[in-house]
């Protein structure tokens, strides 16, 4: 049967677009699903900051009347400006095992490129460093998390076979928390606190937070500025974000460390896993949703690990040290046993440097793809 192809254009067609992983992966023991009001509020551009300075297309493949596959296109201008390279974007990839469907979702992406005077598509990539990016190409034996995609082990070799080679890597690790806090962190993390001058927010509630949040996005324009593909965030994005993450954190999971003028230097942004949380809550908050996830975020052994973030002036010098010492006695307070590290570039050795002090294992590998036209 012959693959069609419909370009999202209702309200009815992208709650399509956004319910077809729900059914492609019923079942699947290590796929996360995302809640479904976080992928409106992402994909539609009404209520999407990125909009302001990115175009997006969508699609959905049919054989009959039975859906089959999606994909979006993103031209994100703020992207080429800074890196000066014409490249439009494939992300929310998913398909059934055909290499007809893979092929004729791609070529919709690359068409659209084609009429836009792009050189190449590259992808999954997201609106944003903060939206899901890169194809698990490695681990498909483990369980997903909230910030990252997961996919069947068949979507890398049929990207490949439609032309598309490596762009770039992001390796995850699986950190099992020791009995004790390391002496060593512990020791080194006192002296660099007491020899620069630093110390930790004392936040009991998310309101203590809220005061530092637009430091923190600053930080992570800084902080993340030369990373792959990384574009600043803007003033209505960070309201956006603030809005949307900032009310169900808990501090105990959140450093904070701050200079002697009370100006953040660093942070670290982890959670409780919601993994098997969001896998019973199905994509929806109610009826049951909800609760899934306050029970997940009360009582837990699993941790994700989201962002981290040094100022310049003070990578280099042992800061980290700090972040994960007071990291792992909350850890070890609350029942943590591992933690995971989440995408990170497989180059960037200052963050995996943080896990000298675990028994860390890399046991995920995920990608971004590209194809020059």
């Amino acid at each position: 049967m012959s693959v069609l192809i419909k370009e999202v254009t209702t309200k009815k067609q992208l709650d399509a677009f956004i319910n077809f992983p729900y059914t492609l992966y019923k079942n699947n023991p290590y796929y996360v699903p995302p809640m479904k009001f976080d992928e409106k509020g992402t994909l539609r551009k009404d209520k999407n900051p990125a909009f302001d300075y990115c175009e997006a297309r969508y699609w959905l493949a049919y054989k009959g009347d039975r859906i089959v596959g999606r994909i979006a296109g993103i031209l994100n201008k703020a992207y080429i400006e800074k890196w000066k390279n014409p490249y439009m974007r494939f992300g929310w990839i998913d398909f059934e095992e055909d290499e007809q469907i893979a092929k004729a979702l791609v070529e919709q992406v690359e068409n659209w490129a084609r009429e836009k005077g792009m050189t190449a598509v590259h992808g999954p990539l997201g609106f944003t460093d903060l939206d899901h990016e890169g194809m698990l190409v490695h681990g498909f034996d483990q369980l997903g998390t909230l910030a990252a995609i997961y996919n069947y082990p068949y979507y890398p070799g049929l990207i490949e076979k439609l032309g598309y080679v490596k762009d770039a890597d992001w390796v995850e690790y699986k950190i099992a928390l020791p009995q004790s806090v390391p002496e060593r962190l512990a020791k080194v993390a006192g002296i660099v606190e007491k020899r620069l001058g630093l110390r930790l927010v004392n936040a009991r509630k998310a309101k203590d937070i809220l005061p530092y949040a637009k430091s923190i996005f600053d930080l992570i324009n800084e902080a993340y500025a030369d990373l792959f593909g990384v574009v600043p965030l803007t003033e209505k994005q960070i309201q956006y974000y603030t809005r949307q993450y900032f009310s169900f954190i808990r501090t105990d999971f959140v450093p904070l460390i701050v200079d002697t003028n009370n100006q953040l230097i660093a942070f670290a942004i982890t959670m409780p896993s919601l993994s098997f949380a969001l896998q019973k809550a199905k994509g929806s908050l109610f009826p049951f949703g909800f609760a899934h996830i306050l029970k997940a975020l009360k009582k837990n052994t699993l941790a994700d690990l989201y962002l981290v973030a040094v100022k310049k002036e003070f990578q280099g010098k042992g800061v980290n040290a700090i972040l994960m010492h007071e990291l792992t006695k909350s850890y070890l307070k609350n029942g943590i046993l591992y933690a995971e590290s989440n995408p990170e570039l497989e180059l960037n050795k200052k963050v995996q440097s943080i896990w000298e002090y675990y028994d860390a294992v890399q046991h995920k590998r995920r990608r971004c793809y590209i194809k020059h036209l």
